[in-house]
């Protein structure tokens, strides 16, 4: 989650739902396994993204996030779906609600060695989405399923 304009906007509003505008970063290597974090804040694991800052473009807000949640960088973002809606909707484990509004990006092309870059995630790891991913939280589920990535439910 981005911590300067949404923390702002959380000190007038408390936790009550917003509409958070953020990106997602599928990342893929060249058996078509996705690299998940595992979230510092749940344990559970989750795809890389985040929030907009003010001013900043989708793509900006996708290379900014795949580069301080894994290290990564790449020149090749490939747009795939914009997710919105009730299913979108998400309770961070301390208490802050959100409906979001994701533009959901693909790299299959990164540069440099997947390693967490702040305090949001605990590890990285690729996973099969073949089959069902053990400890994937929901958000990540409802991402990769509305974005034609699995079918397992």
């Amino acid at each position: 989650m981005s911590k300067g304009y949404i923390s702002e906007l959380r000190k007038s509003i408390g936790t009550r739902p917003i509409i958070l505008t953020g990106v997602t970063v599928i990342v893929l290597n060249n058996k078509n396994e996705i690299l998940l974090q595992r979230r510092s804040d749940s344990g559970d694991w989750g795809t890389i993204g985040g929030a907009l800052e003010l001013a900043e473009t989708f793509e900006e807000a996708a290379h900014r996030e795949l580069y301080e949640e894994a290290g990564l960088r790449t020149n090749n973002l490939q747009y795939i779906t914009l997710l919105s809606g009730k299913d979108m909707y998400y309770q961070y484990p301390h208490g802050d609600e959100v409906y979001n509004a994701l533009v959901v990006y693909e790299t299959k092309d990164t540069m440099g060695i997947p390693e967490i870059q702040d305090d949001e995630g605990l590890e990285l790891k690729y996973f099969s989405l073949e089959q069902r991913i053990e400890g994937i939280n929901k958000m990540a589920e409802v991402i990769l399923r509305k974005s034609g990535y699995i079918s397992w439910v």
